[in-house]
């Protein structure tokens, strides 16, 4: 069975900072990584500044608004063509997602659950601008909610501690630290986690009017 993380998080929380972080680090170079994005311009594949060979990147869309068999035959193909090259698949989900359907795939679909293991997910919070996204977008909410643990971003930018009070909240099982510059200890990051998603509500909930623009 391969592994698969999911790191989430709002728009600008670092998530790319802290996988690149993550894939310069030779001990986890063996990562297949699933980058989904909003837009139509796969901006953070190019970011990441890697092989091209390790990435499959979906930009058809928010992967929790498009058929969710796009997951599946992406890990399909990933499987297929790179079988043996990789131990473990990272997906990184747009700022704008909410995880419930992604998860929700990882744990129903089939042929994925003969193949893959939901490990744990990760979401990201940003510490200066995380306060007015949990109050303003189901999506950053749901994201915290869906959790195994969360990783406060920026936090030499801000005061942390009503933040994280409004994390316990939300998430009063998910522990919370701190990474700066997308400093981490990978062991951490991409540890199993101790609960399931069995309870799991699929239903995405999104903002009112978000779209993305191409210049």
């Amino acid at each position: 069975m391969i592994p698969v993380f999911v790191i989430t998080g709002f728009l600008g929380a670092g998530k790319t900072t802290l996988l690149r972080q993550l894939l310069h680090n030779p001990a986890y170079a063996d990562s297949a990584v699933i980058i989904n994005e909003y837009g139509e311009i796969p901006l953070d594949h190019d970011l990441l500044r890697a092989s091209e060979e390790q990435f499959v990147s979906t930009s058809t869309g928010c992967l929790c608004c498009v058929l969710r068999s796009d997951l599946a035959a992406t890990l399909m193909q990933l499987r297929a063509e790179h079988a043996g090259r990789y131990r473990r698949v990272i997906i990184e989900t747009s700022g704008l997602a909410d995880p419930a359907p992604i998860l929700h795939a990882l744990m129903t679909e089939q042929p994925v659950l003969e193949t893959h293991r939901l490990e744990a997910v990760a979401t990201l919070v940003d510490a200066l601008h995380g306060p007015g996204a949990l109050e303003r977008h189901p999506e950053a909410q749901r994201q915290v909610q869906l959790a195994d643990r969360i990783i406060l971003t920026k936090p030499d930018l801000a005061d942390t501690a009503a933040l994280r009070a409004t994390l316990a909240a939300l998430n009063p099982a998910a522990p919370i630290t701190t990474s700066l510059h997308g400093a981490l200890a990978a062991e951490w990051l991409l540890a199993p986690a101790s609960r399931t998603h069995e309870w799991l509500d699929a239903t995405a909930r999104h903002s009112a009017g978000l779209s993305s623009v191409i210049i």
